[in-house]
């Protein structure tokens, strides 16, 4: 629905981000997954979809770390090494989604699955700590039908593969040939 945010709850709640502690500007506020809201100007249709990490085949994010921390795995989940990043914020400015954000403060209360560092960039990981171990991510399990799922793309035998073979998808910016892991239907 156009109000729900189970996906952004469960996320922050998985991984540990919450919302910012030093209370300044939202652009410093966690962005692993975020609701946008879009309107049609023409129809005045409201749609609001959760915005998160694409996963990119080609991932701009990827192409920039000048250090290698932001890399792609085998199975196309992007990811970033914190021991590896060194703040530069390139892959932030490359990502066309907003998708990164920068650790300003030193962090408490982390999840022992997802470490965090002050200096260092971050986006959804997909719940990797979970897939590893044949489990959906936290923003699948959370909506508990067939609004978001999670597959192989490529396994023909997959809920994804299949969905999306009879259901028409979008890539946002598909302009951009990035071949994103993440789509949506019905905007």
């Amino acid at each position: 629905g156009t109000d729900c945010s189970a996906c952004v709850d469960a996320c922050s709640e998985e991984q540990g981000w919450g919302v910012s502690q030093h209370g300044g500007s939202p652009e410093q506020d966690p962005g692993w997954i975020r609701k946008v809201h879009l309107r049609d100007k023409q129809t005045g249709k409201e749609t609001s979809l959760p915005m998160l990490c694409q996963h990119c085949e080609t991932a701009p994010c990827v192409d920039v770390c000048p250090t290698g921390a932001s890399f792609k795995r085998e199975d196309g989940i992007v990811l970033v090494d914190r021991h590896a990043c060194i703040g530069c914020r390139y892959c932030m400015m490359a990502c066309p989604y907003d998708a990164r954000s920068f650790v300003h403060e030193d962090l408490t209360d982390q999840k022992e699955h997802m470490p965090r560092g002050k200096g260092t960039v971050e986006s959804c990981t997909l719940c990797v700590h979970k897939v590893d171990n044949g489990e959906s991510p936290a923003c699948v399990a959370s909506v508990n039908s067939d609004a978001v799922i999670f597959g192989d793309l490529y396994d023909a035998n997959s809920k994804i593969n299949q969905t999306l073979k009879k259901i028409q998808s979008t890539q946002i910016r598909a302009d951009l040939n990035l071949n994103t892991g993440v789509r949506y239907s019905g905007i």
